[in-house]
C-alpha cells in the first residue's frame, strides 16, 4: 500500500579513498577515489520507512551533484508518494524538465547523476512500502503499469508505447518459470576485482596465478577483498560462432564454466602488448580476454591499435572511443567485427537517446546500462526494451558505490519480464565496498542471486555514511591534513 507525504530529502558527499592503493585506475581515470552522492527521503507516513538512493562518482565532483540533488528537491518535497507513482512518467519528466536546470543538461551531466539518484530512492520507497524487492515490484507489475513509468520522448521513431507494451505482454509467457529459474540459480555473473593499470607485471602475474588457482567461490565472504585482481568468471556464454568465431561455443562443454579475464587498455601500446601476452600465457588459448579502453582512443587509433591488439582474441573492446560519439563506435565495429572483436559500451550514455542512435548505427554487440547514469528504472526501463526490439544483448556496467546493488534488480527483471534469454549476457561483479549496505549483492555459484529483502538494496549503513562523509567524516579528517602536507 503506497502512502506518505515525502516530508524531507537529504543528501550526503559520501567519499571512500580508493586512490590510495590505485585501486580503479584506468587509461582515462588515474587517481579515482570511489563516492556517491547518498540520498535519503523520508514520509509522514507512520512506518518511518526511508528511501536511499545514490548515485556514483569518482570524488572530486560528489559535492556539485550534492549541489543538484538539492536544486531538484523542489520538484519532491511535498508530494505523495501515491500520486508520483500513479504518474510515475510525468513525475521523471517534471524532474527532467525544469525549465533552468534543464539547461544544464538537459537529461545528461550532472543534472541527470541528481535525477538518478532522487529517482532511486523513490524506487527504493515505493518498493519498501509494497514489501518487495524492486525486481519483484517490477515483475509483478502490470505491463501497461510499466509501460506508464517510462518517458518515450525522443525514441518513438524506435520505441512507441505500442510496441513496448506488445514486448511486455510477451514477455508474460514463460515468466513464472523464468523467476523460479533465478530463485534458484540466479543471474550469471563475471568479477573486475581490479583491472586497473598500475599493476607492475608480477603483481599482474601474481594475481591471475591467483585467480586460476583459486576461481570463484560460492559464499562472498570466502573471496577476500584483498585480492584485487583481473578475474572474470560467469556461466558459459553461447557466443555466436559467426560475428565472433575465435569464441565459438563449439570449443567449449556445455556445463563448463569459463574464466574470464579483463584487461584495460589504451595507455600504451607497447605496454598492452606485453600485459595482453603476459595474461594470454597465463590463462591459455581457451579462456576469454576482453578489452576495456575507457574512451582513450580516436576513432582510427581505436581501429589500429585493436586491430595489433586482435592477435590475443579479445571478445570485445570496451568504450574504444568517446561515449558521445555514435558514429565513431559504428565505424569501430565495422572494422573489428571481422577480426571477431565486439563492441561494448553504454555506462557513460547519457541518456536513451544514446542508446537508441548506437542501435540504430549497428554501433555496438554489448550493450552495458549503468543504473546510476540514467535517469533511475524508469530511463533504464526504455533501454532494455529497445536492446530487446534490436536483439541486442545487456551485459551491464556495475562496481563502484553499490552499482552492483542497484544493477542487479534491473537484469534480473530483464531476463524474467523482458529479454527471457541468457544468450550472450552476463552482468559485471566487483567485490568493492559492499559491507557498506545494509543489504549487500550475494554472489552464489558465480551467479547474483536475486536479493529478498524490500527495496532497491540502496541503504547504506549510517556508521559507514558518518565514517566517510566528506569532508567532516572520521576518514577524511586524517587523510586531508596528510594531503596537505
Amino acid at each position: 500500500m503506497v502512502r506518505g507525504r515525502i516530508s524531507r530529502l537529504s543528501v550526503r558527499d559520501v567519499r571512500f579513498p580508493t586512490s590510495l592503493g590505485g585501486h580503479g585506475a584506468d587509461a582515462m581515470h588515474t587517481d579515482p577515489d570511489y563516492s556517491a552522492a547518498y540520498v535519503v527521503i523520508e514520509t509522514d507516513a507512520e512506518d518511518g520507512i526511508k528511501g536511499c538512493g545514490i548515485t556514483f562518482t569518482l570524488g572530486k565532483g560528489t559535492e556539485v551533484v550534492v549541489c543538484a540533488v538539492n536544486a531538484l528537491a523542489h520538484h519532491v518535497l511535498n508530494k505523495d508518494l501515491k500520486d508520483i507513482v500513479g504518474d510515475f512518467r510525468g513525475f521523471y519528466r517534471q524532474l527532467t524538465s525544469d525549465g533552468q536546470l534543464r539547461w544544464i543538461g538537459p537529461e545528461k551531466g550532472v543534472v541527470h547523476l541528481a535525477t538518478a539518484a532522487v529517482l532511486n530512492a523513490v524506487w527504493d520507497l515505493w518498493a519498501k512500502q509494497e514489501g518487495k524487492p524492486v525486481w519483484k515490484l517490477l515483475v509483478d507489475m502490470d505491463p501497461r503499469m510499466l509501460v506508464s513509468c517510462i518517458d518515450f520522448r525522443y525514441i518513438t521513431d524506435v520505441l512507441t508505447e505500442e510496441d513496448a507494451l506488445e514486448i511486455l505482454q510477451k514477455g508474460q509467457i514463460g515468466k513464472k518459470e523464468r523467476e523460479k529459474q533465478m530463485l534458484a540459480q540466479g543471474y550469471p555473473a563475471y568479477t573486475t576485482s581490479c583491472a586497473w593499470l598500475g599493476y607492475s607485471d608480477d603483481t599482474l602475474k601474481q594475481l591471475c596465478a591467483q585467480a586460476l588457482k583459486d576461481g570463484w567461490t560460492s559464499q562472498r565472504s570466502q573471496f577476500p577483498r584483498a585480492r584485487l585482481f583481473l578475474f572474470h568468471l560467469s556461466a558459459l556464454l553461447s557466443l555466436q560462432a559467426t560475428s565472433f568465431p575465435h569464441c565459438s561455443s563449439a570449443l567449449l562443454p556445455s556445463d563448463s564454466r569459463l574464466c574470464r579475464f579483463k584487461v584495460k587498455v589504451g595507455a600504451d601500446l607497447q605496454d598492452d602488448m606485453r600485459r595482453c601476452q603476459i595474461i594470454r600465457d597465463m590463462i591459455g588459448p581457451e579462456k576469454t580476454l576482453m578489452m576495456d579502453a575507457n574512451q582513450r582512443w580516436d576513432v582510427p587509433e581505436a581501429v589500429e591499435w585493436m586491430s595489433k591488439l586482435a592477435k590475443f582474441k579479445p571478445l570485445w573492446i570496451e568504450e574504444p572511443t568517446s561515449p558521445d560519439d555514435i558514429l565513431g563506435h559504428a565505424t569501430i565495429s565495422k572494422a573489428l567485427v571481422p577480426l571477431g572483436i565486439g563492441i561494448a559500451t553504454g555506462e557513460q550514455c547519457h541518456n536513451r537517446v544514446i542508446f537508441k542512435q548506437l542501435l540504430q548505427a549497428k554501433a555496438l554487440q554489448f550493450l552495458q546500462i549503468d543504473s546510476c547514469r540514467l535517469g533511475s528504472v524508469n530511463e533504464n526501463l526504455s533501454v532494455l526494451l529497445m536492446a530487446k526490439k534490436f536483439e541486442i544483448p545487456v551485459c551491464p556496467h556495475a562496481g563502484g558505490v553499490g552499482l552492483c546493488e542497484l544493477v542487479q534488480h534491473l537484469i534480473i527483471f530483464d531476463y524474467i519480464s523482458v529479454s527471457a534469454s541468457l544468450e550472450n549476457r552476463v552482468c559485471e561483479y566487483v567485490d568493492h565496498l559492499h559491507e557498506h549496505f545494509k543489504y549487500p549483492v550475494m554472489i552464489q555459484r558465480a551467479s547474483y542471486m536475486p536479493p529478498k529483502d524490500p527495496g532497491y538494496s540502496t541503504e547504506m549503513k549510517e556508521e559507514s555514511v558518518k565514517k566517510h562523509q566528506y569532508p567532516d567524516g572520521e576518514v577524511w579528517k586524517k587523510l586531508l591534513p596528510a594531503q596537505e602536507n
